[in-house]
């Protein structure tokens, strides 16, 4: 993962787009790619959160009414072309590889997703540097920010749709709030804007950080230990909610917390939270089925009992009800603050 010419050969991009977006992501796409020529110079890569069982057509019939490119679902090993669209295929990371070819992986879901945006926007800037443009569309939550941070350390150009333009801001506003990038625009003003840096030539090569290579390898399921991880940050107390391993918080000068381990699952601070969170109420959804069984069962028992035992397995059941009140008042409990769009 060391660049543009790990193939021996010259890459033939000469810029690459990389676009993640989420909640409002088909219409917002859809109206982007409608403001590209038929002759738009550079291949570009789309990431859209869906969920696990979805085919991706509806995404991909839109681009194909409303745009003038070819659009395709990503295939391992493709070769990348100017002028083509690639979606992410659901339930798969999208990488770039060595070559100028697409890497199709099952790799661990990072901040809740897979596909994933910062999965892809790191591969783009660790191979393709300055020649990468990065952009954040719609969407909740704040998966693409560790990406784009990836991409404009690299020598990349960041741009982040209005978050006053968009749909659902959480995405382009946590993009803003952690970076300066070069463009914050509306939606209407990225094709034009996306012209013209596509046909701007870049010079110079700007080196690859550590870091980004070891977090590239990682999503590549080309490293998946504990030494490598170690060299990203310090573990903490927390317990993975993806495979329940330890957690290490990853130490990037200038970027909020994030946190990875081991085998690969990733994720910021609020995606950590929202994930936590779900978990607990899984958990909490199990026990108070447990709960009104072992209720059930002994309103059941006292029908047939007499005597002591049947007092017995009344104050039980009232106990019981006492346990399902208070999980029912966890359950019903709002936490607006964690919500998450990354389809279940």
């Amino acid at each position: 993962m060391s660049g543009e010419k790990t193939s021996g050969k010259k890459s033939k991009i000469k810029h690459i787009v990389v676009i993640g977006a989420s909640a409002g992501g088909l219409k917002a796409l859809s109206g982007l790619v409608s403001q590209l020529p038929l002759d738009f110079p550079a291949p570009l890569l789309i990431v859209q959160h869906i969920s696990a069982d979805a085919s991706g057509d509806v995404l991909l019939n839109s681009l194909k009414q409303h745009g003038r490119l070819p659009c395709q679902h990503a295939r391992s090993g493709d070769s990348i072309k100017p002028g083509n669209i690639y979606l992410a295929p659901s339930d798969h990371h999208m990488l770039v590889d060595k070559g100028d070819r697409l890497l199709i992986t099952k790799g661990a879901t990072e901040n809740r997703s897979r596909p994933g945006i910062d999965p892809l926007f790191r591969s783009a800037a660790i191979h393709y540097r300055n020649k990468t443009i990065g952009i954040i569309l719609t969407g909740y939550l704040d998966d693409g920010t560790s990406g784009l941070s990836a991409v404009q350390r690299c020598g990349g150009i960041t741009i982040v749709q209005d978050p006053k333009d968009a749909e659902y801001p959480d995405m382009p506003e946590n993009a803003l709030n952690q970076m300066k990038v070069d463009y914050c625009i509306p939606l209407a003003e990225i094709g034009s804007i996306l012209v013209r840096l596509a046909s701007t030539k870049t010079g110079g090569n700007f080196p690859v950080p550590q870091d980004l290579l070891i977090e590239g390898k990682i999503a590549e399921r080309v490293v998946s230990d504990l030494n490598a991880v170690n060299t990203l940050g310090d573990q903490v107390p927390f317990n993975c909610p993806g495979c329940g391993g330890v957690l290490w918080q990853i130490e990037t000068k200038g970027s909020k917390l994030r946190f990875r381990c081991h085998v690969g699952h990733a994720y910021t601070a609020a995606s950590l939270l929202a994930e936590q969170t779900s978990k607990i109420e899984e958990t909490m959804w199990t026990a108070l089925r447990m709960f009104e069984e072992k209720r059930n069962l002994l309103t059941t028992m006292a029908k047939s009992q007499t005597g002591a035992p049947a007092k017995m397995s009344k104050e039980r059941t009232t106990l019981m009800q006492v346990h399902i009140e208070r999980i029912r008042t966890v359950l019903l409990a709002d936490d607006k603050a964690t919500r998450s769009d990354t389809p279940k």
